[in-house]
């Protein structure tokens, strides 16, 4: 599927059309998400500079936004670490899926067009071929992507402009959690969102949302620990 496989795709450090710090922050963030840069990994600013070929300065600012998403922590003494995702903390961004997740759909239902309606099915369908294959990868990239296109439907540029840095991390959290027996229950549920946003829907379409968002906090929640290793 081209547009998935476009969405996928990091530009080369340098890229004209878009700053240093964009590329670097874009970059850093995909080996978060990928799992190249494990929880608890420390970043070092010289080191990155040098692998990308840039000076630090674009590397301080990607790493201060990348703060900001909840993607790395600063400690006074350790610099910049990869955030160790806990339970406690996730419990707050669940808080704010179910609700936004819902006024998403339940708008999705009202104004989605044709052509918004076939893209959310290609993603579905695409979802689900990943699913038979068990390509994890995939799996968590098309999954983010049904969300953000369900997000992008409700024809909110507010509510798009404050979902996007929370779907970078439903995509780590997807990658760091989920296991094989999940991938067709997600597969399931996203089967029945589309289902009512397809049928206008609204009501329907934000009680499936929130449910969805209720259930994967369940099961996400359980496999996380409650505190730092050795605190």
């Amino acid at each position: 599927m081209e547009d998935i496989a476009a969405a996928r795709r990091r530009p080369s450090i340098g890229a004209a059309d878009r700053s240093l710090r964009d590329q670097v922050y874009e970059e850093l963030r995909e080996r978060i998400i990928e799992g190249d840069l494990e929880p608890g990994r420390r970043l070092v600013e010289r080191e990155i500079a040098a692998e990308l070929e840039v000076s630090r300065v674009p590397v301080r600012e990607a790493v201060q936004r990348l703060e900001v998403e909840g993607f790395l922590t600063v400690h006074a003494r350790r610099g910049a670490v990869v955030t160790r995702l806990l339970a406690p903390d996730l419990a707050h961004f669940f808080d704010v899926r179910e609700s936004l997740e819902a006024l998403a759909a339940g708008l999705a239902a009202e104004r989605a067009d044709a052509a918004g309606l076939a893209r959310l099915g290609e993603l579905l369908s695409a979802a689900h071929r990943a699913t038979a294959a068990n390509d994890a990868r995939d799996i968590a990239a098309l999954n983010a992507a049904f969300h953000a296109e369900i997000v992008a439907l409700s024809g909110n540029p507010m509510l798009v402009g404050i979902m996007e840095p929370l779907n970078g991390r439903l995509r780590w959290l997807f990658r760091l959690t989920a296991g094989p027996d999940d991938h067709p229950v997600m597969c399931r549920e996203h089967e029945a969102m589309y289902a009512a946003i397809r049928s206008g829907d609204a009501a329907e379409a934000r009680r499936l949302a929130r449910e969805h968002v209720v259930a994967t906090r369940a099961a996400t929640l359980t496999t996380l620990p409650a505190a730092e290793p050795g605190a």
